[in-house]
């Protein structure tokens, strides 16, 4: 005979955890683009000044 009495409470819980879970990996997941396009740009502008010193 299978348990009848379910708790709310519990099953809330284990969805708001579930869904701050998420929020902060999502958080993680746009953070890490952002830095990789803004080390793209800076590492272009560091190669960029160089040639134009050596070229110059």
């Amino acid at each position: 005979m299978s348990d009848q009495h379910i708790d709310p409470s519990g099953s809330t819980q284990q969805f708001r955890a579930f869904a701050q879970q998420s929020e902060q990996e999502s958080q993680k997941a746009k953070k890490s683009p952002l830095l990789l396009i803004g080390a793209v740009v800076v590492v272009i502008v560091v190669i960029g000044v160089a040639a134009f010193l050596l070229l110059r």
